[in-house]
């Protein structure tokens, strides 16, 4: 997708999911920003996601600068840049903010014209040149080709090049009605793929190596609180504030109703009198899939949720319930059915007019409870319960029930070709709970980890303990990113709640995401998550990392025939082009070759030799059906790509990946079944998807290409 197209409201990593715009994250905005904090909750109170998207960009272009050394006094200057550069949205005409749909080519240039009305502001308020200049030219391409801003390369300054990466990024992966967001692996290879055009390449480089809003979020927190002087952040502004850093009010009965409604099974919609929605409790995510931050302060319309009548027929007018309670103040009861991506749940509509003490409609408030015949958390787990063996402590599904179900998960969703993800869990530093605490105490910490899991699920979904304080999560028809989110959200959970069997503290936990990918089998999704999971650990415990892009990366195969046998005993030569350079495709290889169990033969120069069984997921009696290994060979090289000026002159360089693949039996006396081209193809489509590379790619010139000769050993070493 091209990368200007509508960048709104975002964010930075579905591994590292961010808070919303809370009071915790206002004062992270008053220290930072001093007075000119007003200006962002100028901006909240018009389009809330744009302030939030605007705070976790200024996190991620903060961390990011924490790690490659950046001086101080760029680095707060992009901040200051980063956590502003929406401020012209304050200007935009509701219809384009609240649009619940992709924008038209001519309202995303108004966009950019409203883009420069917060230019004027800034202009007006700040003496600071440096500041106004990086959103200013934050917008331009790289190679200069974007109309009306004329820098290019190296002229544009540092921090716009930076903050461009960043926000692109931010909106990449994150939720939009009309889409639903990226992987961090899939958004990458976006933003490698505009290397050069849009984006500096040097800077895309170095962004993918920082990992950012993983680790080093904590460290910018801790310093945007407690480092930084207040006076010092008004800085960049003219005027004197009142004292910023008072404690936040002592919270009133608004936090019990709010806690009341997100912890409601039924699905609970509030709509104002303009219709735009303003609030989504975590019912309403399960029941339709829809997360509240892709809805929140859009219009409403029935076609958000698919909302029909018992006929399946389309709602329109007065014929909306919530559009009727507004307009005539009363209140009504009806059957009507929700359509997910999967299937029609029938539900039970409760709308209530909200009327105020003065007689004014200000809006309305939707229940929907589920009406069908297994249309509670409760039914599912006695549906459970009646199958398979549960664990006896915690009273969630067992291993063996676990790897049941992942078996049928695995065929079902590849089969239908709809994305389920896999959640592993593990409680950090479970053992010193048990030598500090008793294992009577552990118990408790499990069993109480193991019922949050449960007040989690949805329909469909599976929670079983895997072993000792390692849990996992079977996600029905949910992506990578969806998942991530869940995961963050018990995170936090898990982490906020006392253990009386730890007389008061908390224990935390760490999570391995990943969705399921074309080739997978129950297996290769585990060890992949599993690698999530470690990678969690690695970097402090108490995190959620996501692996893997899923299924939405092969959209572009179908209607594609398989790759054609060739002569002799080669089964499959194809050659396969991604957007990343040498080094991150063989990373990315590298998590193939673990995940799949694939063994190494030879690497020598720019040749890689592997191993493979074929990917299947169903056990078999029949010695003929058994798997069969194949022989994969593959030779990697980079593509050199000269990056041009507006004038045409080369400004620099960026590097594609190109991987010939071949494949062929292992054994010749294993040509006996015609489904043998079929696996083949099964292993092609795995490689390409941990590449996520396209196929049949046209041969590079030879003059900008060079073979990757000793290059390959040292990021192949399996035990580094």
């Amino acid at each position: 997708m091209p990368l200007n197209a509508q960048v709104q409201d975002s964010d930075p990593g579905a591994d590292a999911a961010q808070p919303p715009v809370a009071t915790y994250d206002n004062r992270l905005i008053q220290v930072r920003l001093g007075m000119a904090s007003s200006l962002l909750t100028a901006l909240r109170h018009k389009h809330a996601p744009a302030a939030e998207h605007s705070l976790r960009v200024a996190l991620g272009c903060s961390s990011w600068a924490f790690a490659i050394g950046l001086p101080n006094a760029e680095r707060e200057e992009l901040e200051v840049a980063a956590l502003l550069h929406d401020i012209g949205k304050i200007a935009s005409p509701e219809r384009l903010l609240l649009k619940p749909g992709r924008l038209s080519d001519e309202e995303a240039r108004l966009m950019d014209q409203y883009r420069l009305a917060g230019l004027d502001i800034l202009s007006d308020c700040s003496p600071s040149r440096a500041i106004v200049d990086i959103i200013r030219h934050s917008a331009g391409f790289y190679d200069g080709s974007r109309p009306n801003y004329p820098l290019a390369a190296k002229k544009i300054p540092g921090g716009a090049r930076m903050l461009a990466i960043v926000d692109a990024f931010d909106s990449m992966t994150t939720d939009q009605v009309y889409r639903q967001a990226m992987s961090r692996e899939r958004a990458l290879n976006e933003l490698f793929a505009h290397a050069g055009t849009q984006f500096d390449p040097d800077l895309i480089q170095s962004f993918s190596e920082v990992n950012v809003g993983v680790r080093l979020h904590q460290k910018v927190i801790s310093h945007w609180l407690k480092t930084l002087d207040l006076r010092k952040a008004n800085q960049f502004w003219q005027n004197v504030p009142h004292d910023l850093l008072e404690e936040p009010a002592v919270p009133n009965q608004s936090l019990f109703e709010e806690k009341l409604l997100d912890n409601m099974f039924d699905a609970v919609i509030f709509v104002d009198c303009n219709m735009r929605i303003v609030r989504w409790n975590r019912g309403a995510e399960r029941l339709t899939g829809i997360s509240r931050e892709s809805v929140l302060h859009h219009h409403w319309a029935p076609d958000v949720v698919g909302l029909k009548d018992e006929k399946k027929g389309a709602l329109q007018g007065l014929d909306c319930p919530v559009a009727y309670s507004i307009s005539t103040g009363v209140q009504s009861l009806r059957r009507l059915m929700v359509t997910t991506s999967t299937k029609l749940i029938a539900v039970d509509a409760h709308t209530v007019p909200v009327v105020g003490s003065d007689g004014t409609t200000h809006g309305a408030a939707m229940l929907l409870h589920d009406a069908s015949p297994q249309a509670t958390l409760e039914e599912q787990c006695n549906n459970l319960h009646e199958r398979a063996t549960k664990d006896p402590l915690t009273k969630v599904a067992n291993r063996a029930e676990f790897d049941r179900m992942h078996h049928l998960f695995v065929n079902a969703h590849l089969e239908c070709r709809v994305p389920c993800s896999l959640v592993i869990c593990d409680l950090d530093h479970f053992k010193s709970i048990n030598d500090n605490y008793g294992h009577q105490a552990g118990d408790e910490v499990l069993k109480s980890f193991g019922a949050l899991l449960r007040s989690e699920c949805r329909s469909g979904d599976v929670v079983a303990r895997y072993g000792g304080e390692e849990f996992v999560l079977l996600c029905a028809n949910c992506t990578n990113s969806a998942a991530a989110r869940r995961a963050e959200q018990l995170r936090r959970l898990i982490s906020e709640l006392p253990q009386e069997a730890l007389h008061g503290n908390v224990a935390t936990a760490s999570f391995g995401v990943t969705e399921i990918q074309p080739g997978d089998t129950p297996e290769s999704m585990l060890r992949r998550a599993d690698r999530a999971l470690m990678e969690a650990k690695r970097v402090g415990r108490n995190t959620v990392i996501q692996l893997g892009d899923g299924l939405r990366q092969s959209a572009s195969l179908e209607g594609k025939k398989p790759a054609a046998q060739t002569a002799g005993d080669v089964m499959i030569d194809t050659v396969l082009a991604t957007s990343v350079p040498l080094k991150i495709a063989v990373e990315k290889l590298r998590g193939f070759v673990v995940d799949h169990d694939a063994e190494v033969l030879t690497i020598k120069n720019d040749r890689l030799d592997l191993q493979i069984e074929s990917l299947q997921s169903k056990p078999t009696r029949r010695r003929s059906d058994r798997p069969v290994p194949f022989h994969v060979e593959l030779h990697f090289s980079e593509r050199r790509v000269d990056i041009k000026s507006a004038e045409g002159q080369v400004a620099g360089r960026s590097y594609r990946t190109q991987v010939r693949c071949v494949i062929r039996l292992h054994r010749n006396r294993d040509r006996r079944s015609r489904e043998l081209m079929a696996q083949a193809n099964a292993i092609l489509s795995a490689i390409q998807s941990y590449l996520m590379a396209n196929r049949d790619a046209p041969p590079a010139d030879p003059g900008t290409t060079r073979r990757a000769v000793n290059m390959l050993a040292p990021w192949l070493k399996l035990n580094e």
